[in-house]
């Protein structure tokens, strides 16, 4: 260990966990030991909701009136 606290990874095991030069790395304390892993990246929270929900059905179009489904008239297509 340097005296800034830095080891080197033999290749070995850099080989077996997959790290490459840049990969982040976590030690995480078990027990009396330190185990090295590789970190998982979170995931940035969406800006907004958009194609977050994934539609199978028929699309709808762009100006459908969703008022006309209260109003009774929902077997009838608005139109403009």
């Amino acid at each position: 260990m340097t005296s800034k606290g830095q080891v080197t990874i033999p290749k070995a095991v850099r080989q077996q966990l997959g790290l490459r030069q840049g990969t982040r790395v976590v030690f995480v304390m078990e027990g009396d030991h330190a185990v090295l892993r590789p970190a998982v990246p979170e995931r940035a929270a969406p800006k907004s909701g958009f194609g977050l929900v994934k539609v199978r059905g028929a699309s709808v179009p762009v100006d459908f009136d969703v008022a006309s489904l209260l109003s009774g008239d929902a077997k009838k297509p608005v139109r403009r």
